[in-house]
């Protein structure tokens, strides 16, 4: 199955975390298949914190993608600020 979660990315208490489409047996950090977006919790100034590529995050979805619990926390935080 097909999931989309946050890959960890980032050194030491500094996290940056990538949002992908990866396989649901594959590791937290390891392959995937697509990277769709970033969210960067300790962004600063005027750094986007979350960039998410609407467009493909739907043709995933259309393709039986499960959303992991934060990531569809984080799209509908995306999907709120943008309206």
């Amino acid at each position: 199955m097909v999931v989309i979660r946050l890959a960890r990315s980032g050194s030491k208490k500094r996290p940056f975390y990538n949002i992908v489409a990866a396989d649901s047996r594959n590791r937290r950090d390891g392959r995937f298949i697509e990277r769709i977006g970033y969210y960067n919790p300790v962004a600063s100034g005027n750094a986007a914190s979350l960039v998410i590529n609407a467009e493909r995050l739907a043709h995933w979805e259309g393709n039986g993608a499960q959303l992991s619990e934060t990531v569809s926390r984080l799209v509908k935080q995306s999907a709120k600020a943008a309206a």
